[in-house]
């Protein structure tokens, strides 16, 4: 019997932009505190309370709480938020900052249907399917059928692609359909919340295994069946997907994350898209890519006559 196949994403070794160039990380200094949560025996005792759902349940209130509107400037300030992008508001909490909506000609979406566009903005990296992969995300390391909660689906997906969008602190945190699409079976696995930092991994912690995740089947109009999946995280006491009726159009706000690091996670069929080189590239060499809310990200395979 052959060895799994693994497949490391390294997130957070390098992000590039577009044209592959390399960026700083604006949420670099996160990794300073988790260091001490991971790397230090105390920072571990300390972490089996952190990830209760009780203490995020309470983080969440406290970010509801006009007292916590203090943190905003700082915040927008260290992490070089474009507020030009949003409407003036004058936020009632730091949640409702958080989940400010955006100006549509902020972030437009790109509607030529054999564009599959990004869901959400976010740092992009890119693994193929294959039969024994194994790929590590975030430390947690995953077989398709563990991460989606189900061998008979994963199978379905073998020779495709899986898409790994992490959200930092610094993103727009709505997401939307990356389609045309009816909304098919949507599950929730439970689990205890846990950060998303790449800090994790380098202390061998298994980060997702903890994370409540949403998972979706899509049937897309141009590019087959995808899982969507919605990824908690630490200090997300909430994942937030509006009702719909079974036909939705691409780009169309799906939902939104509360305070913290999160993932989206798409997973698509053989042969569904193409998607850009640069990204690929990057990928490849272990580093994630700027993505943008609704902008292209790869093409609809062309059928060969």
């Amino acid at each position: 019997m052959s060895e799994p196949q693994e497949v490391k994403s390294n997130a957070g070794a390098m992000i590039c932009d577009r044209a592959g160039n390399p960026v700083a990380d604006s949420c670099a200094s996160q990794g300073k505190l988790l260091g001490l949560l991971y790397g230090t025996a105390p920072g571990r005792a300390a972490l089996k309370l952190l990830t209760k759902p009780i203490v995020s349940k309470a983080a969440g209130y406290a970010l509801e709480h006009p007292l916590s509107t203090v943190a905003i400037p700082p915040f927008v300030l260290k992490k070089h938020i474009k507020m030009s992008d949003y409407a003036p508001d004058k936020f009632r909490s730091f949640n409702a900052f958080f989940t400010r909506p955006v100006k549509p000609s902020a972030r437009p979406v790109e509607t030529s249907p054999e564009v599959l566009i990004s869901p959400c903005d976010a740092k992009l990296t890119v693994l193929p399917v294959t039969p024994d992969l194994h790929f590590e995300v975030k430390g947690a390391d995953y077989s398709l059928a563990t991460f989606l909660g189900c061998r008979r689906l994963a199978g379905r997906y073998e020779g495709g692609q899986v898409l790994i969008f992490r959200l930092t602190p610094d993103d727009y945190h709505r997401y939307c359909y990356p389609d045309n699409c009816e909304i098919g079976k949507t599950r929730r696995i439970g689990g205890e919340l846990h950060t998303v930092n790449p800090i994790a991994a380098e202390h061998n912690v298994k980060v997702y295994h903890r994370n409540t995740r949403t998972v979706t089947m899509l049937h897309t109009e141009n590019f087959g069946a995808v899982m969507m999946v919605e990824v908690g995280a630490m200090l997300v006491g909430k994942i937030v997907n509006h009702p719909h009726g079974i036909k939705v159009a691409r780009g169309i706000e799906k939902g939104y994350f509360e305070f913290g690091g999160s993932t989206i996670v798409l997973v698509l069929e053989k042969g569904a898209a193409e998607i850009d080189a640069q990204i690929l590239e990057n990928s490849r060499s272990g580093a994630e890519t700027i993505v943008r809310y609704g902008s292209g990200i790869g093409k609809k395979v062309s059928p060969v006559d």
